[in-house]
């Protein structure tokens, strides 16, 4: 698993150096949308009905903790089944100008785009107290499906649980 983060890694620092999308372009702010989308509707408020539209139906997501989901149905399982019946609510923060964009074209035709960032996760309990759970970084492989961007590739890994 490490070789793969790695090149994964060397990957994004190659393409860090030379197509990395300024935070003003149409890509950039559609991938905010999506990841909002994702996120602040989907995760931290538990509507699955979002995972179901956003994530394509070839759908994997890779966690350095949890191991490999490979199906739609599965993570959407998991959410329903999991993040959604903790007996807390489970919050997710982008942090601030950590998310970069990078177009993925073919003969000059954008087909998906690579999104990083770094998170933090937050448990908040019923009287409304916040606890930091985790720090970690992550990498989505967006397709463009009939018009439509899909998530295609999940990558959450380096988690750091604070003490």
């Amino acid at each position: 698993m490490k070789p793969f983060l790695l090149s994964i890694s060397l990957v994004l620092a190659v393409f860090s150096l030379f197509s990395q999308v300024t935070q003003s372009s149409d890509l950039f702010r559609t991938m905010k949308t999506q990841d909002s989308l994702l996120f602040e509707v989907g995760f931290n408020t538990c509507d699955i009905s979002q995972f179901e539209k956003l994530l394509s139906e070839n759908f994997e997501f890779y966690h350095d903790k949890s191991g490999i989901t490979a199906t739609k149905s599965d993570f959407i399982a998991s959410i329903r089944d999991g993040l959604c019946k903790m007996d807390y609510k489970a919050r997710r923060v982008l942090i601030e100008n950590s998310m970069e964009v990078y177009p993925m074209e073919k003969d000059g035709v954008l087909y998906g785009a690579i999104q990083t960032g770094i998170h933090r996760f937050y448990e908040i309990n019923e009287d409304k107290s916040q606890k930091l759970t985790s720090i970690a970084k992550f990498m989505h492989f967006w397709l463009l499906e009939n018009g439509e961007w899909k998530l295609s590739r999940g990558y959450s890994y380096d988690h750091i649980n604070p003490k």
